[in-house]
C-alpha cells in the first residue's frame, strides 16, 4: 500500500487526500480478491519506518486505520471475513490497538477468507525474529541446524504469527 501521497501529489492535493483514496482502493481489492476466491490476503499497510513521517501525518493514518476499522468490521463479518494483524502492534496508539483488538476478535468465527494487515512491520526485523526463533529450537535441541529449510514454519512467521491457511 505504497503511492497514496504520490498521486496526491500529481493530483495536486494534499498527502492525506491521498490516504483517504487509498481507503478505497483496500476497499476494492479486498472485495475483487473475496469475490475470485483469494483465501489469504496480506496488506502491508505501515510500516515501522512510515513512524518517521510528519506528526500530522502519521496521526491522520492512524485516524484513517481506526475509523476504517470501525466502518468495515460488519461487511467483514457480513462477507466471512476474518481480520488478522501482524507487526509490532505495541506501536499503535492504545485506541487504534483496542478497535483492531475489538475487530480481531469479532471477526475470528469467519473462515471465508483472511485479511492480515501488517502494522508497524520491518522486514529486516522480521527476520531478525525468525532466526532468534530458530536458533532457540537450535540450542534448545528442538531441531537441528541440517533441519532448518527455506520453507518457514508457524513458529518463525514473525512478531503475531502470521496466518496462512483457514483451518
Amino acid at each position: 500500500m505504497d503511492g497514496n501521497g504520490r498521486w496526491a501529489k500529481k493530483k495536486a492535493l494534499n498527502r492525506i487526500s491521498g490516504h483517504i483514496k487509498g481507503v478505497d482502493a483496500v476497499r476494492e481489492v479486498v472485495t475483487v480478491c473475496r469475490e475470485l476466491g483469494v483465501k489469504v490476503l496480506t496488506l502491508y499497510a505501515f510500516s515501522i519506518e512510515n513512524w518517521q513521517r510528519p506528526k500530522d501525518e502519521v496521526n491522520a493514518l492512524m485516524e484513517l486505520l481506526d475509523e476504517y476499522l470501525l466502518k468495515e468490521a460488519d461487511e467483514m463479518l457480513e462477507r466471512n471475513i476474518r481480520l488478522s494483524a501482524i507487526g509490532k502492534l505495541e506501536d499503535l496508539p492504545s485506541g487504534v490497538r483496542k478497535t483492531l483488538q475489538h475487530t480481531i476478535e469479532k471477526t475470528a468465527p469467519c473462515d471465508g477468507m483472511i485479511l492480515n494487515l501488517a502494522l508497524s512491520y520491518s522486514g529486516r526485523s522480521e527476520i531478525v525474529h525468525a532466526l532468534q526463533r530458530i536458533l532457540s529450537d537450535v540450542e534448545r535441541g528442538k531441531i537441528r541446524p541440517e533441519e532448518i529449510t527455506p520453507i518457514a514454519s508457524p513458529t518463525t512467521c514473525g512478531p503475531g504469527t502470521c496466518p496462512t491457511r483457514i483451518s
